[in-house]
């Protein structure tokens, strides 16, 4: 197998342009999880290939290949609402891929520079170039290996290390598989570290950290799905068709259900604008003994704009007093637009939303019927961070998460979306609520599994008794810095390991 050994440059960049392609079929909605491993293979193979030059192109090769098929969906928007010319918005998918290119490039680089082969090494180095790209430029953790392995019997190293933790039980077994092929080191020792690895990652099946709350009651919830078109939800025209569509789902659920949950601004105007409809869904929710969680647009008294969600209750609506919690973790490019002015002249371009608000990175869960909501609007619930730290200040009983995926249509976007949402849950061992738009409405158990969901693109209800849970998993209580930590400790000890037996040897 000379051609995976030391192939020519030409071989190289070719294997790790597929191998990088294949890797989306591992997400959802294919869910082939043990797609993740050869993909993952594809890049430890390329980034330790002899030939440095050979390994970093191959390297780039792999990830722009890898993140053009995972993320191409972001075109969808671009084309249908933004005004942009397909071939332009093919070209800003790529351009993307090309950025994002650079952390497993910068993976590749220091592998390279220090000689790195080790699994458990390369593992740990991934884990901090993943960071990187979780968090610069304010980060986009989309396709991380560890979601790919939900519904599979490793899942629940998720519950300790999260989903990072995950990922870096992925390129661990793709590493010993890249050992294994390239007949590096005993055939024997490698084969016995995976089976061992595994096994080690089943057995975390047989701990429990969660169980269901018995000094709580369990709630009634429904879930609205209204199913309003993107290109219809902002026009005038269709407005009183929205309003009419939600009354319809939401009236008759007042008094049966405890809990009735809208998606993200669900009614297509300011909240300052709709406040007499507001009242009136409040009024009938009280009369009813019923409580409503909805999203809205909301602007302040100093004129700031929020993605926001409310309660409405018992206590009589007022914007500045409504319980409320206001998206902290924005969409670039589509609520704010990034570096200030710099790209200010990118609106003389293409259409683009106004600069939106941030929330404040921890905030109050919000509470309907003595029950309390760690909330996340859209896009910031792939950021497993935030969710954690709220979750530890605040010890909510649910998770929520209110989105508009219409955005994306028929598109993979919104299966991904929903299968980052679902490892919330694993994480920190409670169920999740998702009112979405156009879909994946649904209801998720504590384990991260889907206990019920609705048909995308189709006006309906989502309504279940949930039993509220008491979690301690250690994620929850100790978020990344876990992994972080080991990792970390893997590194600094090879380092001195290295240092050590070089001094030795001189």
């Amino acid at each position: 197998m000379n051609f995976v050994k030391n192939p020519s440059f030409f071989t190289a960049c070719i294997l790790a342009l597929l191998l990088g392609a294949i890797g989306t079929f591992a997400y959802s909605p294919f869910d082939y999880s043990f797609v993740a491993f050869f993909s993952a293979f594809g890049l430890i193979w390329a980034a330790t290939l002899k030939q440095r030059k050979t390994a970093l192109w191959a390297t780039f090769i792999w990830a722009v290949s890898y993140f053009c098929v995972g993320v191409n969906w972001i075109h969808v928007s671009m084309i249908q609402f933004g005004g942009v010319p397909l071939i332009v918005s093919y070209l800003a998918v790529f351009l993307l891929a090309c950025y994002l290119a650079l952390y497993p490039l910068t993976f590749a680089f220091i592998a390279q520079r220090f000689q790195i082969k080790n699994p458990f090494a390369l593992a740990s180095l991934f884990t901090f170039t993943e960071y990187l790209r979780g968090v610069v430029f304010t980060g986009f953790p989309w396709l991380q290996f560890g979601y790919s392995q939900i519904d599979t019997p490793f899942a629940n190293i998720a519950q300790v290390f999260g989903v990072e933790g995950l990922t870096f039980f992925v390129m661990l077994i793709a590493g010993y598989l890249v050992l294994l092929i390239k007949n590096e080191g005993k055939a024997m020792i490698s084969s016995t570290a995976m089976a061992f690895i595994l096994a080690l990652a089943c057995a975390t099946r047989l701990f429990s950290f969660v169980a269901t709350d018995t000094e709580k009651s369990p709630l009634t919830v429904s879930l609205v799905q209204g199913n309003i078109e993107q290109k219809m939800k902002w026009d005038p025209e269709h407005f009183d068709y929205t309003v009419r569509t939600y009354l319809h789902l939401v009236t008759p659920l007042l008094g049966k259900s405890d809990v009735v949950i809208l998606p993200e601004s669900a009614i297509p105007a300011l909240e300052s604008q709709i406040q007499p409809l507001i009242r009136t869904l409040q009024q009938v929710a009280s009369d009813k003994d019923s409580d409503i969680i909805m999203g809205t647009l909301y602007q302040n008294s100093q004129n700031a704009l929020f993605n926001s969600a409310i309660v409405l209750n018992h206590e009589p609506y007022q914007s500045d007093k409504v319980a409320r919690y206001n998206k902290h973790h924005l969409v670039p490019f589509g609520e704010y637009v990034p570096f200030g002015n710099m790209l200010d002249w990118m609106r003389e371009v293409f259409v683009l939303p106004i600069n939106l608000s941030q929330g404040h990175f921890i905030q109050s869960p919000l509470e309907a019927k003595n029950h309390r909501f760690n909330t996340a609007i859209c896009y910031e619930i792939i950021f497993g961070d935030q969710v954690q730290k709220n979750q530890k200040d605040a010890h909510a009983d649910y998770l929520l998460t209110i989105t508009n995926d219409a955005w994306f249509g028929t598109s993979i976007g919104p299966w991904q979306h929903f299968q980052m949402a679902r490892m919330r849950a694993l994480e920190l061992g409670k169920p999740l609520l998702r009112a979405a738009n156009t879909g994946i409405t649904a209801i998720v158990n504590a384990d991260g599994s889907v206990a019920d969901q609705l048909p995308q693109f189709e006006a309906n209800v989502l309504t279940a008794q949930i039993s509220p849970t008491v979690s301690s998993t250690p994620f929850s209580q100790w978020g990344n810095s876990l992994i972080y930590g080991l990792s970390l400790l893997i590194l600094v000890s090879g380092w001195i390991i290295k240092k050590f037996s070089y001094f030795s040897k001189g």
